[in-house]
């Protein structure tokens, strides 16, 4: 091969090497909760037509969606998402300390990195036979309440310090907020591994008469059964569930999708896309947009988790990590 030929092979190479990165990086995955599923199938819709219009090129976006915590795991053990979007920040906290997270993620977007937020409630179904209004009658004894593993995901976790700040709120101690925890989860015959999991068995196994959920699931049983399966219940008091988003760092360096990563992310505080959160039951951080969805979120009394458990990172610690107050109170069935 002379000179002239190798010189040939070297360019086809070099611009078939760049080809594959253009290809890499124009492919994104994010990692995501549970029930996020059909808001994120139309967000991603939007992004691309956005991103196609302002810069000329084309996206595809995947996605990856299970419990919180488990997508947390997945994303540590190797799953090489670009972008997380969850819905605890002990999740994205415990990939910032892994180091695959920005230490200051929640200063690298408004709001404290939380584009959207979503608080808990209950569905029944069609009718509400039990009469359910409010957390007091979730400990009754002929009442089962199916619930996520607050071990495994986020909307468990939301699902007990709701509860135990429902108690709070009305002037109780916490002695007395982890008694009726405790009888809550008397009344759970099956823990659900993420918030799809707890709709399924709520709705196809047909067990328990009480879905604890985020507000944003009554769009999507609606969407994917049918309206008139369940009744929405909304409790007296919630608590604000925050939905944190970061870039995965060590992803973006690998595959060189930091600025799609970014702009992914950053698009999520447009006005469209707050639109379609909205949509989809998903509580908008534009004050203008929750406004004008005012029927679709019930008033209620919401608290936030530091009035009661100072940040998620110390609830972890005190009620879900091994040996914690939840450990104390449940024993898997």
């Amino acid at each position: 091969m002379n000179f002239k030929q190798k010189t040939t092979l070297a360019l086809a190479s070099i611009a078939l090497t760049a080809t594959q990165l253009v290809a890499a990086q124009t492919t994104l995955l994010n990692a995501s909760y549970d029930v996020s599923r059909e808001f994120y199938k139309d967000y991603n819709t939007a992004f691309a037509a956005h991103y196609k219009k302002s810069t000329g090129k084309d996206v595809k976006i995947d996605q990856a969606h299970g419990g919180s915590s488990a997508q947390a795991r997945a994303v540590n053990d190797g799953l090489d998402a670009d972008v997380v979007t969850m819905n605890t920040t002990t999740d994205v906290e415990f990939l910032a300390n892994g180091g695959l997270v920005a230490k200051d993620w929640a200063k690298k977007f408004p709001h404290s990195a939380a584009p959207t937020t979503s608080t808990m409630l209950f569905l029944t179904r069609n009718g509400n036979p039990k009469g359910i209004k409010d957390w007091n009658d979730l400990v009754k004894p002929d009442v089962k309440v199916i619930v996520v593993n607050p071990k495994t995901g986020g909307n468990g976790r939301m699902a007990y310090l709701a509860a135990w700040g429902y108690v709070r709120k009305t002037g109780g101690t916490d002695a007395q907020a982890a008694e009726f925890v405790t009888k809550l989860f008397k009344n759970v015959p099956v823990l659900a591994k993420g918030g799809r999991d707890a709709t399924t068995i709520f709705l196809q196994r047909n067990i328990g008469d009480v879905l604890i959920t985020f507000e944003s699931e009554v769009v999507s049983v609606d969407r994917e059964f049918g309206a008139g399966k369940v009744d929405a219940v909304h409790p007296s008091i919630s608590i604000i569930a925050e939905n944190p988003v970061a870039v995965v760092e060590r992803t973006v360096a690998k595959k060189g999708t930091g600025e799609l990563a970014r702009a992914y992310l950053d698009y999520l505080y447009s006005e469209e896309a707050q639109e379609i959160a909205a949509k989809h039951g998903i509580r908008p951080s534009n004050p203008k947009i929750l406004a004008k969805y005012a029927s679709t979120f019930k008033p209620l009394q919401l608290f936030a988790v530091s009035d009661y458990f100072g940040s998620l990172s110390e609830a972890q610690k005190v009620h879900f990590n091994d040996g914690g107050q939840f450990d104390k109170i449940y024993t898997v069935k």
